[in-house]
């Protein structure tokens, strides 16, 4: 079970949060925005894990700057949820072209699951509904003999269903993850008005 919260919910945070994921042997993990909030959400998570290991990040990969945030928090042994990024970004800070997003994406997952980013206990979160990119992913894994305890996949409840099946058949470490709460609905709203090839994606995976 993973708590999910958006970083404006926990700018006020005093503990409470992380100390409940303690007790209940929870995750909490801290989400990204626009590019403008990753320094903040960054600093936010820097404070929760100095309190405790079980609290971890998502960073995106069409953001050009997401190599270097990786390796400032390696150190931690973080745990980091890689998405590609779902807002529009002006091409002076994330990759335009998909080509791009995507072979940054497998450098950092490749990154965060080589042995000198584990030796310090980072987890991986490959959390990507494109097919393609996840089997590249997995036959990394396999090629360089991972331990299941490094990472995990992560996709959205109805999305790619024949896909999270199949990897539940392989044996796969999966997280099907839920928005809930008072704030899903705008969160949800927010992207879509941003970025609407989203809402494609979505009747795509969901009907196609």
């Amino acid at each position: 079970m993973v708590v999910k919260c958006r970083w404006h919910v926990l700018w006020g945070w005093s503990g409470g949060a992380v100390a409940g994921a303690e007790q209940r042997n929870n995750v909490l993990w801290i989400d990204m925005e626009y590019s403008r909030y990753v320094d903040p959400t960054l600093e936010l998570y820097r404070r929760a894990r100095a309190r405790s290991s079980r609290v971890g990040v998502a960073l995106q990969a069409y953001l050009y700057r997401t190599a270097q945030d990786v390796e400032s928090l390696i150190p931690l042994g973080p745990a980091i949820r890689i998405v590609k990024g779902a807002y529009l970004e002006p091409p002076e800070v994330a990759f335009p072209k998909k080509s791009d997003v995507d072979a940054n994406y497998f450098k950092l997952c490749s990154r965060l699951l080589s042995p000198e980013a584990r030796k310090p206990g980072s987890l991986l979160h490959i959390a990507t509904h494109d097919i393609p990119l996840a089997d590249r992913l997995a036959a990394y894994i396999a090629d360089h003999a991972v331990p299941s305890s490094a990472y995990e996949f992560a996709m959205l409840y109805g999305i790619q269903r024949g896909q999270q099946a199949r990897l539940a058949r392989e044996g796969r470490r999966l997280r099907v993850l839920i928005s809930y709460g008072e704030y899903w609905f705008p969160w949800y709203m927010r992207r879509l008005a941003e970025r609407p090839a989203n809402m494609w994606f979505v009747v795509r995976t969901m009907f196609g």
